[in-house]
């Protein structure tokens, strides 16, 4: 089954807290898009083994994405020759267009690692002759595919952005994306209950530096090439 957009997370919420509403809308237009959780994000805060999994299939049918977890562990997440070539079979398999992530810069050493291996997995999945390669075996049956564009959400738990590359609004969908947040009380309750308000002010901040009400920021891996100017939104200077 092939896909529009492919976007990797450490953890079950990661993605609806960093682009929820984005995938909202590339699902809106039409769009096929999976979600791939490295980790089952277990033991979870305030919940039984189990039931972090059962919320994540729910946030992603309100979404309306597709969902697979890869089933390493929590905490113990790692960029590793092995992983970077199941991340690289995925891609080809599912031959996106687009591929997202989140940056991480250490807080979570798990973010750190899920950032170096969908750079690596991607890089990986264009390569040819793997057959060539000890461990390349794993890629057997798959064709190279070699992506459009990389892009990346703010990981929350990470430090905040001195700046980002671009902002998608999310405004029309917002109510959405926190009803797909909403649905992980194995994570956000107790003294983390606040996170979710939290969350929803750094997108409205976000929105107010482009004038929307609701945004949500991505850097891109590469620079942003269009076809015209006249491509981007109004946004008032100053």
């Amino acid at each position: 089954m092939s896909f529009d957009a492919m976007a990797f997370a450490a953890h079950p919420d990661d993605l609806e807290v960093s682009m929820g509403g984005t995938a909202a809308i590339l699902v809106a237009a039409g769009l096929r898009v999976l979600f791939v959780d490295i980790t089952d994000g277990e033991p979870a805060r305030y919940a039984p083994a189990g039931v972090r999994g059962q919320q994540a299939a729910s946030a992603a049918a309100i979404l309306g994405v597709e969902r697979m977890n890869l089933g390493r562990s929590d905490r113990l997440l790692q960029d590793s020759i092995e992983l970077r070539l199941a991340i690289a079979r995925l891609i080809r398999v599912h031959r996106p267009r687009m591929v997202f992530g989140t940056q991480g810069d250490g807080v979570h050493p798990d973010h750190r690692a899920l950032t170096d291996v969908v750079v690596n997995g991607v890089f990986y999945a264009r390569l040819p002759n793997w057959e060539r390669v000890d461990g390349g075996e794993i890629l057997s049956g798959t064709e190279p595919h070699e992506i459009d564009r990389l892009f990346f959400g703010r990981c929350r738990m990470e430090r905040p952005w001195s700046r980002f590359d671009f902002a998608v609004d999310v405004s029309d969908v917002y109510e959405k994306k926190l009803a797909a947040i909403n649905v992980y009380d194995s994570v956000f309750q107790g003294e983390q209950a606040s996170l979710v308000e939290r969350y929803r002010a750094e997108d409205q901040y976000v929105g107010s530096l482009v004038g929307v009400r609701f945004a949500e920021p991505f850097n891109a891996r590469t620079p942003l090439l269009v076809e015209s100017p006249v491509a981007f939104l109004k946004v008032r200077f100053g």
